[in-house]
Parts: C-alpha cells; sequence; structure tokens
C-alpha cells in the first residue's frame, strides 16, 4: 500500500537508518499491535498533530518507545518533515484523515519491521 512512499524513504541515509531493536520487536509483541497503534494515535495527536508546537524538530525522542522510531524512519516526527516527505502543510492543525495517515504509515512501518503478516 506504501511501497513507493517506503522506497523513497529507504534512499534516505538518515530515514533508513532506523530500525527496531530486539527489545523494542518483544514490547510490541507483548503489548500488541492495537496498543501499540493506540500509542500512536496518542502521541500523534499531542505531539504532531496541533498548528504550532513550541519545540517543533524537536519533540520527537529518537528512542524510547517503537513509535517514536517509527515516526523518524517514516518522517511523522515533526511538521517541517511531514511537510516535505507528506506534502502537508505546516501551521494548520492536522485534520482527522491526516492524523490516521501518519498512524496507518507508522503501523505498515511497524509491521513491516517485525516481520508480522498482521495488516492493517
Amino acid at each position: 500500500m506504501y511501497d513507493n512512499l517506503f522506497n523513497n524513504l529507504s534512499k534516505s541515509k538518515f530515514r533508513s537508518k532506523f530500525k527496531l531493536t530486539p527489545k523494542d520487536v518483544e514490547y510490541i509483541h507483548s503489548k500488541g499491535f492495537n496498543v501499540i497503534e493506540s500509542h500512536a494515535r496518542d502521541f500523534i495527536a499531542k505531539r504532531i498533530a496541533p498548528a504550532y508546537i513550541p519545540n517543533d524538530g524537536k519533540q520527537t525522542p529518537m528512542r524510547g518507545h517503537p513509535v517514536f522510531i517509527a515516526q523518524h524512519a517514516t518522517a511523522a516526527c515533526c511538521r517541517g518533515c511531514i511537510a516535505k516527505w507528506h506534502k502537508i502543510p505546516e501551521g494548520v492543525s492536522l485534520s482527522k484523515s491526516e492524523q490516521e495517515y501518519l498512524v496507518s504509515i507508522i503501523m505498515e512501518w511497524i509491521i513491516r519491521q517485525t516481520g508480522s503478516n498482521s495488516s492493517l
């Protein structure tokens, strides 16, 4: 579904360096994909969706949760990256459908990283 996007992201030296660790995969399997998706939805709504984010570009940690890693890998980490890679403009609140789009690419990346046969 997102093959073109993931192909383009794989060509970025920065984006392609992000991988889930065995500990991240274990966490995902212990929580389940539905819980991880809920976390992704919450992180996007609170940290990414507002029109203006005081610490934009620094609000998504590079580690600490599989969703954070996925956000960097999929360029869903800050409004600047989202504008560049996903053509969703900065300075306006994300719509529910834009938020769901970002959650879906994050979850697709996570599923691909875990080698799961799950599909969204």
